[in-house]
Formats: structure tokens, sequence, C-alpha cells
């Protein structure tokens, strides 16, 4: 019983905290780059339609003039064989963005550490702005981290390609509560990653 009550406070904690998690921090309209976060291929490699709206997202943003560059941050799980931002930006080759245009960020393996490397690439090429691209049960999270970046930011979501089940979406929101709660307790001072 007392389990069940110390998750189900867990899930009221990130559920708050993600309700309340900030959008931007930046007026901005144009950016130095856009971020988009990875998620995982699937089996075989290829992108899943998670990542692949992500990814057409971020495209859709480059060619409204809201940045120009792409960094795809994503590196490689335990359990895949392939980095998720090479995927990325095969796909956003495919999409007609200019490989120059392009940064790969392959080692990334959680929100952290994507918004920390993607800020070291910033940092080292003097960039100072960002819209974060990602899906919208995921940006409240990833708001909280870009917040504690010395960065001015702003999140925007990537609709889905297809139809979520609604099932589906309340799922993604329960683990993102979870995730939430776990960042505001102890990652964000566990897994601190210095840009």
């Amino acid at each position: 019983m007392a389990s069940v009550v110390v998750v189900l406070l867990l899930l009221g904690c990130g559920a708050v905290a993600r309700r309340f998690a900030p959008t931007s921090n930046s007026s901005l309209t144009r950016f130095d780059a856009i971020i988009v976060l990875g998620n995982p291929t699937d089996s075989d490699g290829n992108p899943t339609p998670e990542q692949l709206a992500r990814v057409t997202e971020g495209v859709h943003e480059y060619e409204r003039g809201v940045a120009p560059r792409l960094i795809l941050t994503g590196g490689r799980l335990a359990r895949d064989r392939f980095v998720e931002a090479r995927v990325m930006a095969r796909s956003a080759e495919a999409e007609g963005i200019p490989e120059s245009a392009i940064f790969v960020e392959p080692e990334a393996r959680n929100t952290i550490q994507n918004a920390c490397y993607a800020e070291r690439i910033m940092k080292a090429h003097g960039w100072q702005s960002a819209e974060v691209v990602s899906s919208a049960y995921h940006l409240p999270r990833a708001g909280l981290i870009f917040n504690s970046f010395p960065l001015q930011w702003r999140g925007h979501a990537a609709p889905p390609l297809e139809p979520q089940l609604v099932a589906y979406g309340w799922a993604k929101a329960a683990m993102e509560d979870m995730k939430t709660a776990r960042y505001l307790i102890w990652a964000r001072w566990t897994e601190r990653c210095e840009p």
C-alpha cells in the first residue's frame, strides 16, 4: 500500500511540474539553431513515426526561416544498434536540408544529455538561442531541463504524423510524469552535465 501511495505522489508531483513547466525563456521568433530532440529508431534502423514527426517539424521550421541550421541530438540506447541523430540526419537530408545546415550530436542517451551536448555545439560556434522541437508530451520536461542552461530558447511541438490512441497518450503522459518527478527529485543534481 505504501508503494502505491509513493507512486501516486510521484505521478502527482510530475503532473503538477509538467503543467507549470516553462515553454520558453525568450520572446525571440528567430534563433541561431533548431534543436531536434532524439527518439529511438525501429529495430531495423528506420525512423519511427514519432522520430520522423520531430525531424519533419524541424525541417518545416527551418524552411520557415526560424533558424539557419538544425542540431539533431540523440545517441544509441543500450538496446539499440542505431544512433538516433544519424538516422534523423538522413531523414532531414531526404527532406531537402543541405548537409552544411545539419549538426549531428550522436552521444546523448537522455534529455539532460540532449540539452547539454547540444549546448556544447552551440557554445563552440558562438550560438546563443535555439528553438527546441520535440513531441508535445515531452516538451514540458524538456523545458524544465533547458531552462537550467544559459541559452535563449523556445519549445515547439511536433504534431504526430499518425493518429494516436487515447490510451497511448495517457501512457506517455504518465511515463513523463514519472520522469519529470525523477528529474526534479534526483536527476537534476546527480546527472548534471556541464556544457
